[in-house]
């Protein structure tokens, strides 16, 4: 698999209009957040998609950069500060994401609203972060 930047791009693309969703929803205070559905389902499906789209772009790297392949999502992480493409800080402040997408595409019946307006309240500045070293990092490969 050959790195396509034109697709990393396009991900981070998804992943910005994904974190403006979420920082409005991030607004909302708690008590709101936890007595409203409807916050509760928007918070959910936007997490997903976030950490969705980040893990996507790191399984792309992981493979079309380095030739690996994850053994599942969190390794996915793992690999990326392994292989330098993130900092320690952001890949410790990244650990568990991938189980919490997993429990939102899988284990709905287990989902925990207060818990979904803490990682809510953190996502914003992580996806952020992490499109800001995916860029350095791409920036450095060119430069």
């Amino acid at each position: 698999m050959v790195l396509r930047r034109d697709a990393i791009r396009e991900r981070l693309a998804k992943l910005e209009e994904v974190v403006s969703r979420l920082e409005g929803l991030r607004q909302v205070r708690r008590e709101d957040f936890l007595a409203d559905f409807h916050h509760q389902w928007l918070a959910e499906r936007g997490l997903e998609l976030g950490a969705q789209v980040l893990l996507d772009i790191g399984a792309h790297i992981l493979a079309g950069h380095f030739g690996e392949s994850a053994t599942d999502n969190e390794d996915v992480l793992v690999r990326l500060g392994r292989c330098g493409v993130l900092s320690p800080g952001l890949q410790d402040r990244l650990r568990g994401l991938g189980g919490f997408r997993n429990l939102l595409a899988h284990g709905y019946l287990a989902i925990d609203p207060p818990r979904v307006w803490e990682v809510l309240q953190r996502s914003v500045i992580d996806f952020t972060d992490f499109e800001a070293e995916i860029l350095a990092w791409l920036d450095k490969l060119d430069g």
